[in-house]
């Protein structure tokens, strides 16, 4: 069991390097200025999300435009269960989501298992049990969608059924050739223009939220483990296992194929979420650190060290290129899929 997932003696633990319920670790420059950029960071959180958040301040910001696509931060109901493609049922993208949501859970469970609740310490397993939690409700929402286009598509049939017998009994009042159209595709095809979609609720805004919330965290994650923890920790004792590798390989591989077939929106200011996120879990490892002494998950956390400002202030900033490389990942969705699947692929 050690080789495939470690076990808690063999985990590492940073080295405390200061008693953290002391008053002088609390009262100096460095936790001042990290401070800063915590009430920073808050700020502009609080100002994007009022300033862009929900579809009042879309319709507000983002007129339609002249094609009939609506942007910002508008959701309508059925992009949360709907593939990006015309013809491709709802059912697939749900076995993709719960596919994705048993393996997740199950890693999770078995990393619990192993190294206990101490696993929560660290931003890596917030960020994992988030995406998971996509997943499970993203697999509720495609369950709910799979119904509705059953019985959309159902009573679309049973509508020209009934048309063909007026036609076939001379009682048709059209004035013209009556027109049949194909029920399947139809219940696929139909495109929102504003007015004659649903737009979603308070549960399809927060589903939307945790999507992109956990696109720049999953990409943070696994840029830091990768980039920082591996090359200059790994002969400190960092034990690295088959699990650990997957836990930081096979979250973004999910969400990217969840990006690739889903129909949600991407809209830029949704990265105050990201920033919400990665704040909470600070402020979370602060209350913990001052009520009781205990290691740092992340030694780049620790307010003893000299460059503790400088580090929060790096992190900070990784935000914006994790989030960016998703957003550009997004945009190539957007310029390659039309290319590959015509006018079978449909977004706004």
């Amino acid at each position: 069991m050690n080789v495939l997932t470690g076990s808690s003696q063999t985990s590492w633990h940073p080295v405390m390097t200061a008693d953290t319920t002391t008053p002088s670790y609390w009262l100096n420059w460095r936790v001042l200025i990290c401070t800063l950029w915590i009430i920073s960071s808050i700020s502009l959180t609080v100002f994007i999300i009022l300033r862009y958040e929900g579809p009042r301040n879309s319709r507000s910001k983002r007129r339609e435009t002249p094609e009939g696509k609506t942007c910002g931060g508008l959701l309508y109901e059925d992009e949360l269960w709907k593939p990006c493609l015309r013809g491709v049922h709802p059912v697939w993208l749900l076995v993709y989501r719960l596919m994705a949501f048993l393996v997740l859970l199950i890693m999770l469970i078995l990393n619990g298992a192993v190294d206990g609740g101490n696993i929560f310490f660290y931003y890596t397993q917030w960020t994992f049990a988030s995406i998971t939690i996509y997943f499970g409700l993203g697999s509720l929402l495609s369950i709910y969608g799979c119904y509705k286009h059953h019985n959309k598509v159902d009573g679309e049939r049973i509508a020209n059924l009934e048309e063909e017998r007026d036609v076939e009994k001379g009682t048709s009042h059209t004035s013209g050739p009556p027109k049949f159209t194909n029920a399947i595709t139809s219940a696929e095809e139909s495109t929102c223009n504003g007015q004659d979609c649903e737009i979603a609720g308070l549960f399809g805004y927060v589903f939307q939220v945790i999507f992109q919330m956990n696109a720049g965290a999953v990409l943070l994650t696994d840029c830091v483990f990768w980039l920082i923890i591996v090359p200059f920790l790994t002969h400190k004792d960092y034990h690295l296992n088959l699990l650990l590798v997957s836990m930081h390989s096979v979250n973004v591989v999910f969400l990217l194929g969840e990006a690739a077939l889903n129909c949600l929106r991407f809209p830029w200011f949704r990265i105050a979420y990201f920033f919400f996120w990665t704040t909470v879990y600070v402020i979370f490892q602060w209350l913990l650190h001052s009520a009781s002494s205990t290691w740092w998950p992340y030694p780049f956390l620790d307010l003893s060290n000299p460059y503790a400002p400088l580090w929060y202030l790096s992190i900070a900033l990784l935000h914006i290129p994790c989030y960016g490389v998703f957003v550009l990942i997004m945009k190539l969705k957007h310029f390659v899929f039309p290319r590959l699947f015509g006018q079978s692929y449909q977004y706004v």
